[in-house]
């Protein structure tokens, strides 16, 4: 049986925005938390966006769910 599934958030772009990786896999750059719920149920990981912020099994690097554009 496989591991559990991994899911990264990376930090912020200087563009803005936050690439979305599970298992290894870019799934996109998200822009809010709705953004990554998507992504998720696009790959077959289905997570209401209320919950994205507060779930364990995503890895939030450099900052938590609060921010996706650049440090002002």
């Amino acid at each position: 049986m496989p591991g559990p599934i991994r899911v990264i958030v990376h930090p912020p772009s200087p563009t803005g925005g936050r690439r979305v990786r599970v298992d290894g896999e870019i799934l996109g750059l998200a822009h809010n938390v709705v953004d990554v719920a998507e992504f998720l149920r696009r790959a077959g990981l289905e997570i209401d966006p209320a919950e994205v912020a507060e779930a364990p099994w995503i890895d939030w690097r450099g900052v938590g769910p609060e921010r996706w554009g650049p440090k002002t």
